[in-house]
């Protein structure tokens, strides 16, 4: 692009500044990288859905699905939203307490391990002796599998997103291409498992490594950053119980092949959804946490409006096309179109997103407890009583049900946020 091109394009995004009240050029400068990563991310999860779709049984894919959801659950100690915290801490200028929460979420990883062998146990006592050798399997990497990967959260604090978008694309196809590579040699299980969980963590490693070794950081801390995290992870046990206990209701009272089903509708949603909520969570929160409580408050609301109006048309154009892609690539899975037609509505609850990451950004956290346990409370509630009346129809309901109900919540809290 010549000098002359570029200066005008930034004049163009400076004058539509005053329309959308958003730095233009931020977006349009740090969101295409990631929108690259999500594009690509978007293209090899593709690749991997067709490779599922039509290597793979039903029950096999549904059985793969089911033990991924329990292991999200036995997960839960590893502190998910210990990357929230440090990525709030270096947006501030605090590096020091990387290495600190690295370390901590390994060591309550531990207790994760410790409980996934329990559960096989109990598949053992049980006679099931594949689900028995699967937890076993899985107790090992519970400890690092969502602990390495941190240095995204140091990445984002420092808005490095080229960085941050090389070093996803790595991963994705490092992952993705084992995994891709495994179901074209075999259909078992456990070599399944391994292809997914042993190149993941290895390539996290070696890009953690990279970092700490190619950025300078200072030894800054704020004391608040791991307890906060903490407390932002303990708050989200129940989000993700709810996240997780949708195939494990369907797997109790439908059977393997009904959770394949289920997520083959849901998967396209979710990638979309991915593509807009990630990129607008990432960009957004480093702002979020640098900007005043005041001015959020009078820009925010309007800002959220503006979104619906991408997207809208993104779900009319996916209701009118999903059939016709399922058509030519999952033919196996054309029971699922009229349920992923109906999830779609879900992406309407993307832009009030930005109310609950204020919250959090603002250390709020009286409103951020409420949210996270009430709003995920209310959806494992549905759940249980919508999925054995409707089946795989009654959980997509209580997600909408429930996303709903969040919206309102997240809206009346930050309305309600003192300045």
């Amino acid at each position: 692009m010549s000098k002359t091109i570029k200066s005008k394009f930034y004049n163009l995004l400076r004058w539509s500044q005053k329309y959308t009240q958003t730095d233009m050029i931020y977006l349009a400068r740090d969101g295409s990288w990631l929108t690259l990563e999500q594009v690509v991310s978007s293209v090899i999860a593709f690749l991997s859905s067709v490779a599922f779709a039509n290597l793979l049984p039903k029950e096999t894919y549904g059985t793969y699905g089911f033990i991924l959801s329990v292991v999200a659950i036995l997960s839960i100690p590893t502190l998910s939203s210990m990357g929230t915290a440090i990525t709030q801490a270096v947006a501030r200028n605090y590096d020091g307490s990387l290495i600190p929460a690295l370390r901590t979420k390994i060591k309550w990883g531990i207790l994760g391990g410790i409980a996934s062998l329990f559960v096989s146990g109990y598949y053992y006592i049980n006679n099931n002796t594949s689900l028995t050798i699967v937890f076993i399997i899985v107790a090992f990497f519970i400890p690092i599998t969502n602990s390495l990967n941190i240095y995204r959260a140091f990445l984002n604090g420092r808005k490095d997103f080229k960085t941050l978008v090389k070093y996803g694309i790595i991963n994705n196809l490092i992952s993705v291409a084992t995994l891709i590579l495994a179901l074209f040699l075999t259909k078992n299980l456990y070599i399944i498992l391994l292809a997914y969980f042993l190149p993941i963590n290895i390539s996290n490693y070696i890009l953690l490594k990279i970092t700490l070794h190619k950025f300078n950081r200072n030894n800054k801390r704020d004391p608040r950053t791991i307890p906060y995290g903490i407390y932002l992870s303990l708050l989200g046990i129940i989000l993700n119980v709810a996240n997780n206990i949708d195939r494990i209701l369907l797997w109790h009272f439908l059977g393997a092949a009904q959770i394949a089903v289920y997520a083959f509708a849901i998967a396209p949603v979710n990638k979309i959804s991915g593509l807009i909520s990630s990129n607008l969570s990432t960009l957004a929160f480093p702002k979020l946490s640098e900007h005043s409580e005041q001015e959020i408050k009078k820009t925010l609301p309007k800002k959220v409006l503006k979104s619906f109006l991408v997207i809208i048309p993104i779900i009319i154009i996916y209701v009118i096309f999903i059939p016709l892609i399922f058509g030519i690539i999952y033919p196996k899975y054309l029971d699922s179109i009229s349920y992923s037609q109906i999830f779609i509505l879900s992406l309407l609850f993307i832009p009030t997103s930005l109310f609950g990451n204020t919250l959090i950004a603002k250390m709020k956290k009286k409103e951020i407890a409420i949210i996270r346990f009430v709003s995920p409370a209310f959806r494992i509630i549905l759940l249980l009583i919508l999925t054995p009346l409707y089946g795989i129809l009654g959980v997509i309901l209580a997600q909408l049900i429930a996303g709903v109900f969040h919206v309102g919540l997240a809206s009346f809290l930050f309305k309600k946020m003192k300045v």
